[in-house]
């Protein structure tokens, strides 16, 4: 009897974990059923800013065809909730009444926008109700609010200094939108990037035509144009910011509720262990940004200081692809080697990555320390274990800035603003943990004049897409086999499907590529 194996959500990480199960859904031995809420398949959440402002088209963010899968044999089941979730039946009991058994439950439920509580906004934070005029930019319809508000040439406000929220004023402002970012703190990043980088981050959004109000809190929204919809944003000092359009980008929460409901271990997100399934069930599982890999057993170091989920695809998709291989396994009826199956890596610290005409930024790890703050240079360093050190330049005149936080000479933290192939090889240093040269101001050279454009340090086989994990070398493989575009070479290698960073390196190296091609 083939196995019964249920998702629950259906948007990046879920698609990747139904495509690495198609083969043992094709051979028989396993039955799969998708339960999405949106009517449409899954798709690159990541990027709908870019198809707000006309760059992408919602084709192009497709991640999965429902009707391919379903000849594949897969049960796609669009435009539905799950009610709830029988753990004693062993059943998910969906909107339209229907229940569906399960022998593998996988909640992919992600997570959902924070939404301020603000006067004139519905503060119910599972069933927000936005008026006119705001959106949270998180699915299709919210694309085209954003589309319809930059063709216009709209006065556009983001409610927000994250990234998601700084590249979405960034697009909105390349193409023509008036666009004011208000956040709360002295610059942008605040949780991520230290301040003389947070200042010269800002000074260089301010260049890119976005207009920046720091060190505001909102109190309410404003609903005076013609329509009833938004008309500005109001602050705690009694000044309003002027818009047409509030774009809310204030974080995103990990939807438990499901799991709750049904008396899983939930902390910030849905509580796992190492082998992604929920504590003290070994029938369900949770991956992506609903779930948090911190197992049950207190012994465990490196669940000691586990952070929640990280929100970022690539973890995800990592995770997607281990519990296909795990499921597979049970699957094909040899538990015994899916006990074996060595656990999932823990995943690296984060890197954010800001690209945009006209700027470049890339942040990890904890870069809060300063050059002279003794207390926290000293922080850490006992038995044997090396100070931190601090190498710092700045030149906030022309917006470039760098700095590394390093450990026995291995990055534990970088800001680089303004300075691309530096940029490139820090984080290409930091992922690898490389010591870096004794010489710091060698990275610092890589974007000085007699760097020739186009040249760089960047190893061919390093990685260019974090996000899928792919590499330069594999890139450039498929552009040999005949893919000259950015889609064709995501369509072959995954590159590109993720946050959207790497579009530009990869057109780079089809370009290298066809140039060096003679004429015919």
């Amino acid at each position: 009897m083939s196995e019964q194996i249920v998702i629950v959500g259906f948007g990046p990480v879920a698609a990747r974990l139904v495509d690495e199960l198609l083969p043992v859904v094709r051979s028989g031995r396993a039955a799969l059923t998708v339960v999405g809420e949106e009517a449409e398949a899954a798709y690159n959440r990541v990027l709908v800013a870019d198809l707000g402002v006309g760059r992408t088209t919602a084709e192009a963010l497709a991640l999965a065809d429902a009707e391919a899968l379903a000849g594949d044999g897969v049960d796609v089941r669009l435009g539905l909730r799950v009610r709830r979730v029988d753990r004693a039946r062993q059943q998910v009991i969906l909107s339209d009444g229907a229940s569906v058994h399960y022998d593998r439950l996988v909640f992919a439920t992600g997570s959902r926008p924070v939404i301020p509580n603000l006067t004139g906004i519905n503060p119910d934070p599972t069933r927000p109700v936005l008026p006119a005029g705001v959106t949270a930019l998180r699915d299709l319809r919210d694309a085209d609010v954003l589309r319809q508000a930059v063709a216009g040439g709209k006065r556009v406000v983001v409610l927000g200094g994250g990234v998601l929220g700084l590249e979405t004023a960034l697009a909105a402002a390349e193409e023509g939108a008036t666009v004011t970012v208000v956040h709360n703190g002295p610059h942008p990043l605040g949780r991520n990037i230290d301040r003389g980088g947070g200042a010269v981050l800002a000074a260089s959004l301010r260049r890119c035509g976005v207009r920046m109000a720091g060190n505001a809190r909102s109190t309410g929204v404003e609903h005076n144009a013609p329509d009833g919809g938004f008309s500005a944003l109001l602050l705690d000092d009694g000044s309003a910011i002027d818009g047409d359009l509030l774009v809310l980008s204030c974080g995103v929460r990990p939807r438990t509720e499901l799991a709750e409901g049904c008396g899983l271990s939930t902390s910030a997100g849905i509580l796992v262990d190492h082998k992604l399934r929920a504590h003290h069930e070994p029938h369900i599982f949770a991956i992506g940004d609903c779930a948090e890999v911190r197992c049950p057993d207190p012994g465990c170091a490196s669940c000691r200081n586990a952070k929640g989920p990280s929100g970022l695809v690539g973890p995800g998709w990592r995770q997607a692809e281990w519990l296909a291989e795990y499921l597979t396994l049970l699957a094909a009826g040899t538990p015994e080697e899916a006990e074996v199956l060595a656990e999932l890596p823990a995943e690296q610290a984060g890197v954010i990555v800001l690209k945009a005409r006209g700027m470049n930024m890339a942040v990890a790890g904890d870069n809060s320390a300063e050059p002279w703050d003794e207390e926290a240079l000293s922080a850490g360093a006992v038995n044997g274990r090396p100070r931190l050190q601090v190498a710092q330049w700045a030149d906030p005149e022309h917006g470039r800035y760098v700095k590394m936080t390093t450990r026995g000479g291995v990055l534990e933290g970088l800001v680089a603003v303004g300075m691309p192939r530096t940029a490139a090889e820090l984080v290409g240093l930091f992922e690898r943990s490389a010591e870096l040269p004794a010489d710091r101001s060698l990275l610092l050279r890589l974007d000085g004049p007699d760097q020739l454009p186009g040249t760089g340090p960047a190893d061919p086989a390093g990685t260019v897409c974090r996000c899928a994990g792919v590499s330069g070398t594999a890139i450039q493989g498929a552009v040999e086999e005949g893919c000259s575009t950015v889609a064709e070479v995501s369509k072959a290698t995954r590159a590109g499907t993720g946050c959207g960073g790497c579009h530009e390196d990869i057109k780079g190296l089809i370009e290298k590529h066809f140039q060096a091609v003679p004429a015919a």
